[in-house]
């Protein structure tokens, strides 16, 4: 006789069911699906043992509290561990398919393995008993059995006409010996059909097939595990970014939100450039991680520049220097005014004189204000203007180089101090206003990252002049490119870390959203040919979220239709992708974006025509 027929006649048991077993285990290593992983579980056992029905249960400290609203309250009155939740429930002859991948809720409350109230552990009910003993129980008849409450198996017998018999309780060990939940299959069949109990040859494979099952069970709950801390340690970074400063609110919240949009959409493209695109599960995963980590190089980056409101900001508005110098000036004119007239001057032509003096200085001071605030454009005659009021002076009678920083001391040392009272601009572009490079906000290992971005000489330009002239809103270049430094901080932060293999691609995703498709974004004037669809996902996410941002208070939110029509302008100027513009309008994600979250009264129509007709031109 043959080994394999000796250990069939043996242990009922062939060895092709100890093939199975190792391609079983094999197979469950494998599945990286929660629920497949349960389900094929659940599954494979029954086949094993012919087995007409199973459930599966999972110990309540190996899961998520995710029972929905129907046993909320008793589940968070068990204490953790204390409980075993349903998780598949198949039973083949009366059809029943609940839990796993089959999406349907499983109607029964998690069993208590302890009593709430004494702490003594449940050995009425047979699967309770399994987890707290780590026995296997194998029952032939439930009707005849008496050392276990068996009602709610009779109870479900008299509501559908079934009749369970034999239970077979598993108990699922992980490595540690820690029993994190039991596997029951119910009605072992022969050939016939006919439910028989459950031979003791096939208990140890069941039992092999469990421990198996629970191993990988263990190992996926513990990838599940750093999962979510890693999701935690991102969102909880975003979190601290869009906390720093009210101009980026709630920013890193959602463009993730808009980014998974999109990339759902593009998956299901049937039509133009998109429609072979395709992103696995773990595309979504990188996608998910690099949109939530796209702006962490902002940690770096100063609030004093990010929040520069006016063009004078620094730590604080330098507008009040200027403004006091002008005080200065009018109580100057007056003192002036009245020793002219102790002098004997004459006192109404001489007030007529200072009147308008002073109504010059306070209009001078009122145009400074007024270009401060950054609101229009400057054009060269305000510049001009801008220049003959820096020709002003004030006296200084105080030395401006004690009680300062050693830096500031520093930079002033430049030039010599000059001899006590002093006339000075009532504006200046001083040497000290100036702020050498020293490393600070550079862009590291261009060559290794490939950045291509244009270093300003100066790390900062505080002079006075030189930011009131500043053409459009608050920054100077050096501003903006401390700003813009921020993507550059960010691909050197994420590629710095040890993304495994299946999340390489989350630095090149994050990186690129301020790309555009011919070269002229930053920070490696990328073009369209360079970026792939997430990544070019992820710059139209930045941008309409930026767009119709509702929490920045430095502008007033732009309307849906206004938002649109500058991201058709960005398409015109090849910034953004045409194909996933076109998508956003067609599948109306841009609607049920604004629907989530805008502000009703920033929700209005959007004529798609003027833009999709143009697309198809």
């Amino acid at each position: 006789m043959a080994p394999s027929d000796t250990t069939a006649a043996k242990t009922g048991v062939s060895s092709a069911d100890y093939a199975k077993l190792i391609e079983i285990g094999i197979a469950l290593s494998a599945e990286r699906n929660h629920h497949r992983l349960l389900e094929n579980i659940l599954l494979e056992a029954k086949a094993l043992c012919n087995a007409d029905g199973g459930t599966l249960y999972l110990c309540g400290n190996m899961i998520d509290h995710e029972m929905g609203d129907v046993f909320e309250e008793q589940f968070e009155a068990e204490a953790d561990g204390k409980y075993l939740k349903f998780e598949i429930m198949r039973t083949d002859s009366l059809g029943i398919a609940k839990g796993g991948t089959t999406g349907e809720p499983i109607p029964f409350p998690p069993i208590s393995v302890y009593d709430k109230d004494t702490g003594e552990p449940n050995h009425k009910n047979v699967a309770s008993h399994v987890a707290v003993t780590g026995e296997t129980v194998n029952i032939p008849d439930v009707y005849e059995a008496t050392e276990f409450d068996f009602t709610g198996p009779r109870k479900f017998d008299e509501s559908t006409g079934y009749r369970s018999k034999s239970f077979l309780n598993v108990p699922l060990k992980n490595h540690s010996g820690e029993i994190i939940g039991v596997l029951q299959l119910l009605n072992a069949q022969d050939e016939t059909g006919e439910s028989i109990p459950f031979s003791a040859q096939i208990v140890p494979m069941i039992e092999a097939l469990a421990s198996q099952a629970a191993v990988a069970v263990d190992n996926q709950m513990l990838l599940d595990a750093q999962a979510r801390l890693m999701d935690s340690f991102i969102k909880l970074i975003a979190g601290a970014i869009d906390a720093k400063s009210p101009y980026t609110g709630g920013h890193c919240a959602r463009v993730p939100e808009l980014a998974e949009m999109l990339a759902h959409a593009a998956v299901e493209a049937d039509h133009g450039e998109l429609k072979n695109f395709e992103l696995d599960e773990a595309g979504f995963r990188e996608l998910h991680l690099a949109s939530w980590l796209h702006d962490c190089g902002k940690v770096v980056t100063p609030e004093y520049v990010v929040d520069k409101a006016t063009k004078l900001e620094a730590i604080y508005d330098r507008i009040h220097e200027v403004r006091m110098r002008f005080e200065i000036k009018k109580r100057e004119a007056e003192i002036a005014y009245w020793q002219q007239v102790a002098d004997g001057g004459d006192k109404d032509a001489l007030k007529a004189e200072l009147d308008a003096t002073l109504a010059r200085f306070d209009d001078d001071f009122a145009f400074v204000a007024e270009c401060n605030v950054g609101g229009e454009f400057m054009a060269e005659e305000k510049i001009e203007r801008l220049k003959q009021i820096a020709t002003g002076t004030w006296t200084r009678t105080l030395s401006d180089r004690i009680g300062i920083s050693h830096e500031e001391l520093k930079r002033k040392e430049a030039q010599p101090e000059m001899d006590l009272p002093v006339q000075e601009p009532l504006l200046a572009n001083r040497t000290d206003h100036v702020f050498p490079r020293d490393g600070t906000f550079e862009a590291p290992n261009s060559e290794q990252f490939g950045f291509k971005m244009d270093v300003p000489e100066r790390l900062f330009d505080r002079g006075e002049v030189y930011n009131l002239s500043i053409a459009r809103g608050t920054l100077t270049n050096e501003d903006r490119y401390i700003i813009q430094n921020h993507i550059v901080q960010t691909i050197v932060m994420l590629g710095q870390l040890p993304f495994p293999k299946h999340l390489k691609n989350v630095p090149e995703y994050a990186g690129a959203h301020h790309e555009t498709l011919i070269g002229t974004g930053y920070p490696r004037k990328l073009t369209k040919a360079d970026m792939s669809v997430p990544a070019r996902i992820m710059a139209l996410a930045d941008v309409f979220e930026a767009l119709t941002a509702a929490d920045r208070p430095y502008k007033k939110p732009k309307t849906l239709s206004e938002s649109i029509k500058i991201l058709s302008f960005m398409v015109k100027d090849q910034h953004i992708d045409p194909d996933l513009f076109r998508l956003m309008l067609e599948s109306g994600i841009y609607k049920e974006y604004a629907e989530r979250f805008l502000r009703p009264e920033q929700i209005d129509e959007v004529d798609l025509s003027q833009y999709l007709d143009a697309a198809a031109e």
